[in-house]
């Protein structure tokens, strides 16, 4: 997963910070720092949606859902449209994330001094575009064997240790916002059924 995360971050990171940034308001390097906090958690509610609740074939039906890979040609929009609305921001994203993704926009929010409101915001406009480029890179022959594999690389039941080098401050991450993350993620996903 650290490896999707790289990938991600090499091809849609700079786009997807400067969006971030301008749309609500928070520093670049803020930004930087941001996503590849959030993606870890993304992509361990779609493991535990796969474990839980009908394997492989969960997985497709949440990426056919939600995850429109026309969505990376449409980052500002995206983003505008999220900044702009009034309504509460879902952090949970449905049943996706559930409690752990409130929690973890709290997190963000103390970690990154942020607004409440604008922490909340975060998750869910991060979300289309990391699924985006999943279904990308499941439609571009990873398939979906190839996705479920990618959600925990060594198939040791946990993803915590395939994002450990993001999470525990790697790739010249703010360690205190790793470490928070990387507690919630082991507390929440990490466990092995």
């Amino acid at each position: 997963m650290s490896d999707f995360i790289s990938e991600f971050m090499k091809m849609m990171g700079p786009e997807v910070s400067k969006q971030l940034s301008s749309n609500l308001n928070i520093d670049s390097k803020t930004a930087q720092q941001i996503i590849p906090q959030v993606a870890p958690l993304i992509l361990s509610g779609l493991k535990r949606q796969k474990d839980e609740h009908g394997g492989e074939a969960r997985v497709d039906h949440i990426l056919n859902k939600y995850g429109s890979p026309d969505a990376l040609d449409q980052i500002g929009d995206i983003f505008s449209a999220f900044a702009n609305d009034q309504r509460p921001a879902d952090p949970a994203l449905g049943g996706l994330l559930g409690n752990s993704g409130v929690q973890a926009s709290n997190l963000l929010s103390n970690q990154f001094k942020l607004d409440g409101n604008t922490a909340a915001k975060i998750i869910p406009m991060l979300a289309p575009i990391i699924l985006g480029f999943l279904t990308q890179k499941r439609d571009a022959g990873e398939g979906s064997s190839g996705i479920a594999a990618l959600l925990d690389q060594n198939g040791d039941g946990s993803i915590l240790d395939d994002v450990a080098g993001f999470l525990m401050g790697g790739s010249g991450q703010t360690g205190g916002a790793g470490n928070i993350l990387g507690s919630l993620l082991g507390g929440l996903f990490g466990k092995k059924k």
